[in-house]
């Protein structure tokens, strides 16, 4: 999914400053047993037959498919950033790793979020490997979200742990509430941002949108 010219320089900003922390602690867990329990609710408050022979199994692969779709909740996004690099010979530019395919849950609907993500820093004087940088997506994208925070958290993490001087997040993605509930609209893509350091400033945020514009 590429990114689209409308990311102009004129877009408004979310610089992630708000509504980064973690207000989501969850309460004990319940058991496989319990949560095998609630699907077979869900689908006899839909209107069918759990027992049957075709949804006999469902609970089951439900859970497991659970485990999968939200284990960013098993994972600390910030150990992901640990190991840098040093060996750069003085590389002091943009690094910009783009189009990193991801699906999350809206947590409003729960229903899919699929789109891409683009991500850039300015090193100080370490670089990460690129493919932590898809793993931190990742590891935000697959809990319970909303766009605009995904993309604040991802920000941070990274301006945090690198200490660079600067990043930028820039995410366009599809939603399911949208396209297939409520006011059915297919195609829409939402558009979030998040600058930070030296990307707030103008001239350097323009380079980065026109990088991923180009």
């Amino acid at each position: 999914m590429p990114l689209r010219p409308l990311l102009s320089d004129e877009a408004p900003v979310l610089d992630g400053s708000s509504g980064t922390q973690d207000c989501r602690a969850a309460p004990a867990r319940v058991s496989r047993e319990e949560a095998e329990a609630a699907v077979r609710t869900l689908i006899n408050w839909a209107g069918d037959n759990p027992a049957r022979e075709g949804l006999s199994d469902t609970p089951a692969r439900v859970v497991r498919a659970y485990e999968e779709w939200f284990s960013g909740y098993t994972q600390v996004p910030a150990a992901i950033l640990e190991r840098t690099f040093g060996e750069v010979a003085d590389y002091d530019e943009m690094i910009l790793l783009r189009n990193i395919p991801f699906e999350s849950t809206c947590e409003h609907h729960m229903a899919p979020i699929r789109g891409v993500a683009h991500v850039a820093y300015l090193p100080r004087d370490r670089v990460v490997g690129i493919s932590k940088l898809a793993r931190l997506v990742d590891a935000y994208a697959r809990r319970l979200q909303i766009q605009e925070r995904l993309t604040a958290e991802i920000a941070i993490t990274i301006d945090k742990v690198l200490k660079p001087r600067g990043v930028a997040v820039v995410i366009e993605a599809e939603h399911a509430c949208m396209s297939s509930r409520g006011v059915r609209k297919h195609d829409g893509l939402l558009v979030t941002r998040s600058f930070r350091g030296a990307y707030k400033d103008k001239d350097a945020r323009r380079e980065v949108l026109e990088t991923l514009n180009g």
